[in-house]
């Protein structure tokens, strides 16, 4: 018997790996982030038991494998996004381990990469950025120290904020000192999803922006230099005469 937990993707039913979606329809539990997948995700599924977790606490969770493993049974743990990415599983993993439980983590599409498709851009040029740094906004659960935003913003990378669209006026006055009032700045509300929507600005004006398209939860901040019209040098990988591997010089 073996837990696989698996990302279900940013909200596209489509935007599951092959695997991900074998694991759905063989699996004769499954056990499912409902606020954040959508059922569509589980189309196609077998299972004689589905429980929605957002209705459940950790020890309820688990208690629910602990009897799937006695049965001999597997169990789908789906969760949005990537598993590995804000997913709690760590904590699920560590009473797993205490049970003596075997589990696997199936990766999936991250919110960042769907919202970069969505703005139909990459997020690491050369010569502007080369780092993207996912992080979350920490309010109500503090940041371990040395990765406050002003601290990770001293990089000038590529940012992928995560649950701090409240907080979008206080994220912008850490970031402004360090990106300047003219940074590109991007935010994607449920990407993928039917109602998903974005809005770009830059520091200078993306509060009121955001404000006006009213978005409260469930949206991920970009910021940085690649969502503009920056000049970028081209790779060296394509380049003509750049020889390699698979195309050696002439």
């Amino acid at each position: 018997m073996t837990v696989y937990f698996i990302g279900a993707g940013p909200g596209d039913p489509e935007l599951i790996t092959v695997k991900g979606q074998r694991l759905i329809r063989q699996c004769p539990v499954i056990i499912y982030a409902g606020s954040l997948v959508p059922a569509a995700v589980l189309e196609g599924h077998q299972a004689e038991t589905v429980i929605n977790s957002a209705e459940l606490h950790l020890e309820q969770i688990v208690s629910a494998m602990r009897t799937a493993h006695e049965q001999g049974k597997d169990v789908a743990r789906v969760h949005s996004g990537d598993p590995s990415l804000y997913g709690a599983i760590g904590e699920q993993i560590r009473h797993l381990q205490a049970l003596d439980i075997d589990y696997q983590i199936i990766p999936g599409v991250t919110a960042t990469a769907a919202s970069a498709a969505l703005l139909g851009c990459e997020l690491t040029l050369p010569q502007v950025a080369q780092t993207v740094i996912l992080t979350r906004y920490g309010d109500s659960s503090p940041m371990p120290p040395g990765e406050q935003l002003g601290d990770l913003a001293r990089h000038g990378s590529t940012l992928a904020i995560h649950l701090g669209v409240k907080h979008l006026s206080r994220i912008v006055e850490e970031l402004l000192p360090h990106y300047g009032t003219h940074c590109p700045v991007a935010v994607v509300h449920r990407a993928t999803w039917p109602d998903q929507d974005w809005v770009r600005g830059n520091l200078g004006n993306i509060v009121e922006r955001v404000a006006a398209k009213d978005f409260r939860r469930t949206a991920l901040i970009l910021v940085g230099h690649v969502l503009g019209d920056t000049p970028f040098a081209e790779s060296a990988l394509y380049r003509a005469g750049h020889a390699h591997l698979y195309r050696p010089a002439d």
